[in-house]
């Protein structure tokens, strides 16, 4: 039987911390998108909710993780999945931004919400699918680790100071 490494654990495993995430904003996102039946405070509070855990993550990402990605990139492709990530974001944030325009139950509010889920979905699953995977294989296992436990260390830094700001 392998020796494991005792310093490596899911709970800071890079892949794991952002996965999780994005669990967490699917679930809001779906929440959020089919609370037609919710009322307007409901819904207003999903969207900040929403705008919360995503500003957080995308902090993260844009601070830590692609940076390294970008550095470690090897080819057109590394370059390319970073490039259409980062703009994903901005488009993300631009929909976020239409979103808490409209009035929580109208039928834009709903669209809107749609709009951003499927947005979010599609970014998601590349960067599972493709993103991730890729920086697996292109930083070691000391990187891997420091990478997870700066994620760790950021998030408990930008949980409480986003939640103020929101309020």
């Amino acid at each position: 039987m392998p020796a494991r490494n005792p310093r490596k654990s899911k709970s800071n495993d890079v892949i794991s911390l952002l996965k999780e995430d994005h669990k967490k904003v699917k679930a809001l996102l779906e929440d959020m998108s089919t609370g037609e039946d919710s009322n307007a405070e409901e819904l207003r509070e999903l969207c900040e909710q929403v705008e919360h855990e995503l500003k957080v993550h995308t902090e993260i990402e844009e601070k830590l993780v692609y940076p390294i990605f970008q550095s470690q990139a090897e080819d057109t492709e590394d370059h390319e999945l970073f490039i259409e990530a980062a703009e994903e974001h901005q488009i993300v944030d631009l929909v976020i931004e239409h979103l808490k325009k409209a009035d929580p139950g109208s039928p834009s509010f709903h669209a809107r919400a749609r709009v951003l889920e499927d947005l979010v979905r599609h970014h998601i699953k590349e960067e599972e699918k493709e993103m991730l995977p890729r920086l697996r294989k292109l930083v070691d296992e000391q990187q891997f680790e420091e990478i997870g436990a700066r994620m760790l260390q950021m998030k408990e830094q930008l949980q409480p100071a986003m939640a103020i700001h929101r309020h």
